[in-house]
């Protein structure tokens, strides 16, 4: 299995099967996110009229399925439907009333009622579905879970790890003769599901005749009466957006229709509003003393410790929205400007999706540095005033290509207005594992300024990871080993030779113990995934029976308490309460639910990539298998090789398919409507002094 969806469902089965009993710094941030979610939900409620290119359409069904037959042209193939999106388009649409903001309160998910439980359990076990099953359906569906799962049995695809051929078994057992692929409550399921695993893969919304064709593919027979259906019922929201200009005065211009469920569309719609809000309100730093005046932020990049840095500030200095760029060494300069504003006076603080930064800090939080997770969980950072909102000046976030649309919405909804919003990161690594593609849309919607670092990564390692940015796998000059190539024929050698390098001979050459030694590989199964190769890791290094769910005491671990986050980590004990793990980046002890154990904690000694970036360790053993070739692209060998500082190993199995990579593997793109929301939102904001 490819990692993104592998980890996508682990991440998944997490956060739906959220567990009771005391609040862990995980349930605080997945409560958070819960009721962020609850405002947009309110949001999209207040929205009654209907706007061009940007919410839910009005008027009759039928007008949906004139517009979707309007743009129908072309065939796709169906076995690509989640991984082809269509062309960026521009979008016109205007600027849309401020929505009020709500105080964001955590409070402690609370776990299914046992009555609820039990009532699930029996529909469940009429239609010989595994009784595991029950909690998470009941979470899953809420109050009368089990009513609405009678009733409605293709319900059982809300639930995190259900496949369409499982609840078409259970909705057989429970029907009987009445089963059958038309039934249109089997459609309305299959409609979420499929946007659902679009959203694993990166997209916020879905071309609606890539749609038809996947619902095809499951049988449904008329997949244009069903998508009309569920936006009937309200089940999914509709987007137009423009494709140019129309060719004569009296015909309308080519749109394409869009289809999205509310959580990631309605967040992407908040989130451009928030950063127009930011970028457009913006007074300048002369409007008041607490920004500081001109002439200070001159003396402040003056001082900068780069040009680059220098380069950065002085575009904070007269900007509320600025996009950074740069790879590892480039994260000085945020740090910089930080400490900058600070002697400035400002209240500023710097957000990192990775606790790995934060902790090279001897006191953070002295020094305004937290975690993204931390931020948005209230458990780290300045906290929030009687709006929700965090009092501060300045927002340095980086790491910025692994926030998802409804994280980077939450955050963006917090800053105040006056304040200062900076998003960095570098545009070359893997894209967040949630739904969106944030910093790489911002970047294309050129709706800030954006500052370019010139500070180069420092060695071969360095120099070998900037060629593979611009599409080159160099050889490079390492006179001190800080880069070998090993190569395999294949898995079982690969295997072996990983497990070498980390127990002997990285430590032995280097003087490093062998947990600074991190393997990376592209996937979870397969003969040298992580997987296998942990398996193998852990009987050298940590030899034990698994007597806890396959975990023993001191095994490296990495827990993934959300989707899209994944926490390092080792196992302290287990007991009725759950497996007990020592997690320094999610602030010291945490205990998984036994019941959650399986799918959301693994073996840490070997991890993916998407697991990987954000992270950094001394010595890296990057497996490249044989299997592996078409998980590869430019963006994966990327992250990889760049998650190395001191030394990097390459268990070499894949032969020309790795500078075949480099050179044409470009991510594959996401369906989103960033780009085109922001431009729009910016083009309104152009007019309206003419208007005026």
């Amino acid at each position: 299995a490819a990692e993104g969806g592998d980890a996508g469902g682990a991440a998944a089965d997490a956060a739906a099967g959220g567990g009771a009993g005391q609040l862990s710094e995980a349930a605080a941030e997945l409560a958070a996110q819960r009721v962020e979610r609850e405002r947009i939900e309110r949001r999209k409620a207040e929205r009654t009229a209907p706007i061009d290119a940007g919410a839910k359409l009005s008027g009759k069904a039928a007008d949906l399925l004139a517009a979707v037959r309007a743009v129908e042209s072309g065939e796709k193939p169906a076995s690509r439907y989640f991984d082809e999106a269509p062309a960026p388009a521009a979008r016109r649409a205007p600027t849309p009333p401020p929505a009020p903001r709500q105080p964001v309160a955590p409070a402690a998910p609370a776990a299914p009622a046992a009555a609820l439980v039990e009532e699930v359990a029996a529909v469940l076990a009429r239609g010989g579905a595994p009784q595991a099953l029950a909690a998470r359906t009941a979470e899953a569906l809420g109050e009368g879970a089990g009513q609405a799962l009678a009733e409605d049995p293709w319900r059982l695809l809300a639930v995190p790890g259900v496949r369409p051929t499982q609840a078409d078994g259970f909705a057989r057992a429970l029907l009987g003769p009445a089963c059958g692929p038309d039934d249109p409550r089997r459609a309305q399921a299959l409609l979420g599901w499929l946007l659902d695993q679009a959203g694993l893969k990166g997209h916020t919304a879905l071309e609606a005749p890539v749609l038809h064709k996947a619902l095809a593919q499951y049988g449904v027979p008329d997949p244009e009466a069903a998508l009309e259906a569920a936006v009937g019922e309200g089940t999914v929201l509709v987007f137009q957006e423009p494709l140019g200009e129309s060719a004569g005065e009296d015909e309308e211009p080519p749109v394409r229709v869009l289809v999205g469920l509310e959580s990631a569309a309605l967040a992407e719609e908040s989130l451009a509003d928030g950063l127009a809000r930011i970028a457009n309100t913006f007074a300048g730093p002369d409007a008041t003393g607490a920004t500081g005046a001109p002439e200070d932020w001159d003396k402040a990049a003056a001082a900068a410790p780069s040009r680059s840095a220098a380069e950065l500030v002085r575009a904070v200095a007269s900007h509320g929205l600025v996009a950074h760029t740069g790879g590892e060494a480039a994260r000085a300069e945020p740090l910089a400007l930080l400490a900058a504003a600070r002697e400035l006076g400002l209240d500023a603080w710097l957000a990192t999706h990775s606790p790995a930064l934060r902790d090279r800090i001897p006191d953070p939080a002295a020094a305004g540095v937290a975690t993204v997770a931390g931020l948005l969980a209230r458990t780290e950072g300045p906290g929030r005033d009687a709006e929700g909102q965090f009092p501060l000046d300045l927002l340095i976030v980086t790491d910025a290509p692994q926030l998802d649309v409804e994280s980077a919405a939450a955050l963006v909804e917090a800053v105040p207005d006056g304040a200062r919003l900076v998003l960095s990161g570098d545009p070359g690594v893997l894209a967040s594992a949630g739904p969106g593609r944030v910093f790489g849309d911002l970047l294309a919607a050129r709706a800030c300024p954006v500052v370019a670092s010139r500070t180069p990564d420092p060695g071969p390692i360095g120099e070998l990871v900037s060629g593979i940015g611009i599409g080159e796998l160099n050889q490079v000059d390492a006179p001190g080993k800080e880069v070998v190539i090993v190569p395999v024929r294949d898995a079982a050698e690969a295997v072996h030779r990983t497990v070498q390098l980390v127990v002997e001979s990285v430590p032995r050459a280097f003087g490093l113990p062998p947990q600074d030694v991190q393997v990376i590989t592209p996937g979870h199964a397969g003969a040298a995934g992580t997987r296998a190769l942990n398996a193998a890791l852990k009987e050298r290094l940590n030899p034990g029976p698994g007597r806890f769910g396959g975990f023993d005491p001191g095994d490296r671990v990495v827990h993934v308490p959300s989707p899209g986050r994944a926490v390092a980590g080792q196992v302290v004990a287990a007991d009725a309460e759950g497996l007990h793990l020592d997690c320094p980046g999610a602030g010291g002890r945490v205990v998984v639910p036994k019941d959650l154990v399986e799918s959301a904690v693994r073996h840490g000694w070997a991890v993916t990539a998407h697991q990987a970036v954000g992270d950094r360790w001394p010595a890296v053993v990057v497996v490249l298998p044989g299997d592996a070739v078409d998980a590869l692209s430019r963006d994966w060998v990327y992250t990889a090789f760049g998650r190395a500082e001191r030394h990097l190993s390459v268990v070499h199995g894949v032969d020309q398919a790795l500078p075949r990579a480099v050179a044409e593997g470009t991510p594959k793109p996401r369906t989103t409507r960033l780009t085109g929301l922001l431009r729009g939102l910016a083009a309104a904001a152009n007019e309206e002094p003419q208007e005026a």
